[in-house]
């Protein structure tokens, strides 16, 4: 007898839990894209996609993944045999930096491993030694979905203006936009990557690059711009098809309408702290787990380094794989792969497991899946401690709520 019948948790980080409200809102017949209430919803969509990016600046929206957002980025910031730096902590920085390869640009990478954060004092020897400003823009993922490293972005702000250096700063904030703090303007990126499959709740599809008017500068003094990724056209468009360089994604324009309601009817701040309680919760039960010879272990074991969208956890080889099997099949709770943590005793990251808590999650969610997990320890007769339920309750129970 199995026990996931049912409506399963999808606890991957992204595509994240799709509101039903979102679902509703994309459950309409094919719209008109010529005129009526496509053009007014879609163009309702810019300011408060800027209000929940901090910024005050320009945002161009692709029918596209994130992958498509790095591509747009790349190719509105430099040009073939420019160098760029990409500071990488995790799999998905070196993504990046190969598009930008395969584009004919020139890439240096610093690179921190797959278990911490960026180093300052490191990244700054590096920008301090370009002395002749060759290098255009620094690439940062504010948090790597495959490690769930959070990084510090002031940081490098701070060392770009220590040197007076020009580069442009490029955020990756695919997995975190919605769910980490992330303030554009105030920590001086220039430009922003997301997607709309995680913190923004809707099916994937599109995908954003948030901008501000002195990369607006230097992408008019590129000497050729695709016509695809081009984001000038994406927000002074003369016809309404060019803001999204030809058919609209119609049902989700109507889809992130309908998040994005949602994100700014909680409250910007109040989601930011919601994500992070829920995820000091499964930080509660993993540090439990962990005790009385328990394999468990954090992949980042700094708590001021971790991402409230994601965490990712080691079991080792011989457990990893057999955990998810068992949560998705028995019990009905699908959990990421590992991804990008390959080594020689484990080419395919079996020993590694992602949990997601993005988006459109709360604490029964959170709290079942904690149960479900230690179910699946119990039941494959995994090494773990005692008491990570209790402690998660705990952590949850601890929380200030308003008057009722």
């Amino acid at each position: 007898m199995y026990l996931s019948n049912g409506r399963c948790h999808l606890a991957i980080p992204g595509p994240s839990i799709v509101p039903d409200e979102v679902l509703q809102a994309m459950h309409i017949a094919s719209p008109n894209i010529y005129d009526g209430e496509l053009i007014k919803v879609t163009e309702s969509l810019f300011p408060d996609l800027k209000s929940v990016a901090r910024t005050d600046g320009n945002v161009a929206i692709y029918t596209s993944n994130g992958h498509g957002a790095w591509e747009a980025a790349l190719a509105n910031m430099v040009s073939a045999q420019d160098l760029i730096l990409v500071v990488a902590t995790g799999h998905f920085a070196h993504g990046w930096a190969e598009m930008a390869i395969r584009l004919g640009i020139n890439v240096e990478i610093v690179e921190f491993g797959n278990s911490s954060s960026i180093d300052p004092c490191i990244l700054e020897e590096v920008v301090k030694k370009d002395k002749n400003k060759k290098i255009k823009a620094v690439l940062v993922t504010h948090v790597d979905t495959s490690t769930s490293v959070m990084n510090d972005i002031v940081s490098v702000r701070k060392i770009l203006d220590l040197y007076n250096h020009p580069a442009l700063i490029a955020v990756d904030c695919i997995a975190s936009l919605g769910c980490d703090v992330f303030e554009m303007d105030a920590w001086g990126v220039d430009v922003m990557v997301s997607a709309c499959q995680k913190g923004l709740m809707v099916p994937a599809g599109i995908s954003f690059v948030f901008f501000n008017d002195k990369a607006k500068a230097i992408q008019r003094s590129l000497p050729n711009v695709s016509s695809y990724w081009d984001w000038l056209p994406r927000i002074e468009p003369e016809n309404f098809y060019q803001y999204f360089c030809g058919t609209a994604p119609t049902h989700h324009i109507f889809g992130l309408r309908k998040s994005l309601d949602l994100i700014l009817q909680e409250g910007l701040k109040n989601v930011w702290g919601r994500h992070r309680r829920l995820a000091e919760a499964i930080w509660a039960a993993v540090e439990c787990w962990s005790h009385n010879h328990g394999v468990m272990e954090f992949n980042i074991k700094n708590p001021d380094h971790r991402s409230s969208a994601v965490t990712t956890l080691k079991l080792g080889k011989e457990y990893g794989k057999q955990l998810r099997n068992w949560t998705e099949k028995r019990a009905g709770l699908t959990l990421g792969i590992g991804l990008g943590m390959s080594s020689k005793t484990d080419p395919n990251s079996d020993g590694y497991f992602r949990l997601g808590h993005m988006g459109h999650v709360n604490a029964t969610m959170i709290l079942g899946a904690i149960g479900t997990i230690e179910a699946g320890l119990i039941a494959l007769k995994i090494p773990h401690g005692s008491s990570a339920s209790q402690m998660a309750a705990q952590k949850i129970a601890s929380t200030t709520f308003p008057s009722l």
